[in-house]
């Protein structure tokens, strides 16, 4: 198990999506790029229904694990790196 920030296991911060949001009004869940050929949703949702917006990229310390300390409270990451945050 791969641990995070004061030995919390890096998987408490990973958000597991089903996809991109279904288009709602005033929604967006275009792409906005790719990374690791894989493409980027504006707009991504979970299988409870939560949506969250990308917000960027996630940081990395010196050894390659995610910086989870610098994630904002709401925030979370998707592989490949990514980060959300919830809109609720």
């Amino acid at each position: 198990m791969r641990m995070g920030a004061r030995s919390i296991p890096i998987e408490y911060y990973i958000l597991r999506i089903a996809g991109p949001a279904a288009p709602e009004f005033g929604a967006d869940s275009t792409i906005v790029g790719y990374l690791a050929d894989q493409p980027i949703f504006a707009t991504v949702a979970d299988s409870a229904g939560t949506r969250y917006r990308y917000v960027g990229l996630a940081a990395r310390l010196s050894d390659g694990r995610y910086d989870v300390q610098s994630l904002s409270p709401g925030e979370w990451i998707v592989e490949p790196g990514l980060v959300y945050r919830s809109q609720g």
